[in-house]
């Protein structure tokens, strides 16, 4: 059921301020205490006019650090979601990007979808047509794959294994970078594990809570929420490939939303290198790895520390032999899905991200692993290095 979230439990210690990277980057932003739990109090007795809520990213660095456990962000995004309802928008690029599995689906749709859709945004981008929507110029979209996950996954063979995962691939790795997905599948059969997949799942709805778009994601969720279950009933784990939409489906939902059965398929839901880190501790995880004698530099994800599942991807990648792997460890990206794709947030989204990059560009490490994949096009927009999965370099090393 819904966890309660009680804004009296603050008691305003402010430490939520000192971990909030858009305070530290812009003075436009009042700070979490205040547009969350602070005025959360008021908003009902006196105005729901605040528009500094738009600078929240909803990274969750506040509940991370809240000594009480408040859900410092979601009560920015529910605030987020009544403001709207009142206040026109500032930029037209907002229901795109909060929306963007509505593009997915069209683009897959047609053919040569993909090529005539990444032509188009390269040539709005161009003439400054994306500009004028309120998405940032100076900002790499992503494109486009040619094909979707869902698509390529009806071409894989798999063998039967005792243990039978479905897997959530989401919009971002269904529409964009759907190699990701086949590199779970590959990797995971690997294993002696059979991967089912739903084409009855929706967007997680990640990008509509942080757009404001709470009820829409409502919606998602009574959908998702359903069909989890059902997966969860027949004997399956369930398991994603980006830390957003395991986030969301996991913990946002039940802080959301007052759905039944939430936490009943909770309990059986792991990120894609958590559950192979279970199964190296239970001695059945495959080790025979080739080496690779790459130096790489990892990013934790917001979104993942938020879960407090420690760090599976710097517990399994430094099996493989040869491997120089380190945690870059130097805050958040900035990117928060699609705040930093916006032309109002761009230039703070970039300042957040600041220190990761120097870290980067200063490690010589020749790509940097991330689990997140609006992270890896952050990093490579802000670095110049090329950002992977994990998943990809498990399946290189696996030589599959």
């Amino acid at each position: 059921m819904r966890h309660v979230i009680d804004p009296d439990k603050c008691t305003a210690c402010t430490i939520c301020l000192t971990v909030c990277p858009v305070t530290a980057a812009t003075r436009k932003f009042r700070g979490p205490k205040m547009t969350g739990p602070a005025l959360t109090r008021l908003r009902k007795l006196v105005s729901d006019d605040d528009p500094m809520l738009d600078y929240c990213s909803n990274c969750k660095n506040c509940d991370m650090a809240c000594p009480s456990g408040v859900p410092i962000s979601t009560l920015n995004m529910l605030a987020k979601n009544e403001y709207y309802k009142k206040h026109p928008r500032k930029s037209k690029a907002d229901d795109m990007l909060a929306h963007s599995e509505k593009m997915g689906k069209l683009i897959t749709s047609l053919p040569l979808g993909a090529t005539f859709a990444n032509l188009g945004a390269a040539i709005g981008k161009s003439i400054g047509m994306l500009g004028s929507m309120g998405i940032a110029e100076k900002q790499e979209l992503p494109k486009y794959a040619s094909e979707s996950f869902l698509s390529k996954f009806k071409k894989i063979k798999q063998t039967h294994g005792k243990r039978k995962v479905v897997f959530f691939s989401g919009c971002f790795i269904n529409y964009n970078q759907p190699n990701v997905g086949v590199d779970l599948v590959k990797v995971y059969q690997h294993n002696g594990i059979e991967v089912a997949t739903d084409e009855r799942f929706v967007c997680c709805g990640s990008p509509m809570v942080s757009g404001g778009y709470i009820d829409d994601a409502r919606k998602n969720a009574e959908k998702n929420v359903k069909l989890l279950k059902q997966w969860v009933d027949k004997g399956y784990d369930i398991i994603t490939a980006c830390t957003s939409c395991g986030l969301m489906l996991k913990q946002e939902y039940q802080e959301l939303f007052d759905f039944a059965q939430m936490s009943d398929y909770a309990a059986h839901m792991y990120d894609s290198i958590e559950y192979l880190e279970r199964l190296y501790e239970m001695g059945e995880l495959k080790t025979d790895f080739k080496a690779l004698n790459k130096k790489y530099i990892y990013h934790a994800p917001c979104h993942l520390k938020v879960q407090s599942i420690g760090r599976p991807t710097m517990e399994i990648l430094p099996l493989v032999p040869s491997v120089n792997i380190e945690e870059a460890d130097a805050g958040c990206c900035g990117i928060s899905g699609s705040y930093g794709y916006k032309a109002d947030k761009y230039e703070v989204a970039m300042k957040v991200g600041s220190k990761l990059f120097n870290r980067i560009k200063k490690s010589g490490a020749e790509k940097v692993v991330c689990e997140c994949g609006t992270c890896r096009m952050q990093i490579k927009h802000g670095t110049g290095v090329e950002a992977i999965h994990p998943l990809t370099v498990l399946r290189k090393a696996y030589g599959l």
